[in-house]
């Protein structure tokens, strides 16, 4: 009887050890997901959230590299880079496109309706850009910006130059500019920053888009998915899901929302986020 439990429990451990192993294969089978970001709001929510997805529910494993966007660029074209979710188009990385669209495969459309622009406290009698060289002592000359490679601060360049803007724009990043009109804010001062939707700093802050007569931040934009070329062919269901991995505002202010409030890392608000909204995740992953 002895010999017969051992022999039963033998051939449980190794079952368990070959299901174990067979699990940890199919894994590792699967492959690696690189997705580059930038450290701008909507990408950090996107980015995260599609890793745990990728995770948790597909089982792939998901390096994220963040970086400005040119190299971001320059990896995906070169093949370095599997993925990138945050591409504005037509313009504010129009120009990227134009370098590097030959060498990327463009997976869709991932949020409708994104702008750019300069964006001041709506408690702010200043409703144009035409209206800051009036105002220059009003903000101190200065326009505050985000990374130096972004798109945006190269139209804002333009619109300097465009609208003969006695300012200096002043190079940082996503969340020192948040962080600065927060200041602002909290003391009721003037400030102009390089600013966006969507992001969470709407639903956070009474702003205003300042209007653009001549047209220089253009009209609307989409946000895009962008792969290197073959990633379709090497990896074809995580491509369908990026295709699926289709935003509504509310959907996205939401995931914004939480990111931001959340206290811990990015990732883990995520994952808190996909499991709260199973049928939203879902439904993006049922889609065909």
């Amino acid at each position: 009887m002895k010999r017969f439990i051992s022999l039963v429990i033998g051939i449980v451990m190794l079952t368990s050890v070959m299901v174990g192993c067979s699990t940890k294969k199919d894994e590792e089978e699967k492959g690696t997901v690189n997705i580059g970001y930038v450290n701008w709001a909507e990408g950090i929510a996107m980015t995260n959230l599609a890793a745990v997805i990728l995770e948790d529910k597909m089982g792939y494993e998901v390096e994220m590299t963040l970086a400005d966007v040119a190299p971001i660029f320059t990896s995906l074209a070169s093949g370095n880079t599997d993925v990138f979710l945050d591409t504005w188009l037509p313009v504010t990385h129009g120009d990227y496109m134009i370098e590097y669209g030959d060498d990327l495969d463009d997976l869709g459309v991932t949020y409708e309706n994104a702008r750019i622009g300069l964006i001041v406290p709506s408690y702010l009698e200043i409703d144009s850009i035409e209206e800051l060289n009036a105002n220059i002592e009003m903000f101190n000359g200065k326009i505050i910006g985000i990374d130096s490679g972004a798109g945006i601060m190269t139209t804002t360049e333009k619109a300097i130059t465009e609208y003969d803007l006695d300012y200096e724009l002043v190079n940082g990043s996503g969340p020192a500019m948040t962080a600065a009109l927060k200041k602002a804010i909290d003391n009721n001062e003037a400030i102009a920053v390089t600013g966006w939707t969507p992001h969470w700093m709407f639903s956070r802050w009474d702003l205003k888009v300042l209007e653009d007569p001549k047209g220089i931040y253009g009209e609307a934009e989409s946000i895009h998915t962008y792969s290197r070329k073959g990633f379709a062919e090497d990896m074809p269901e995580v491509a369908e899901f990026f295709t699926n991995f289709v935003f509504t505002d509310a959907i996205l202010s939401d995931l914004m929302g939480a990111i931001e409030d959340g206290e811990g890392d990015p990732i883990d608000s995520a994952r808190e986020w996909m499991n709260a909204n199973e049928d939203i995740v879902n439904n993006w992953l049922s889609l065909k």
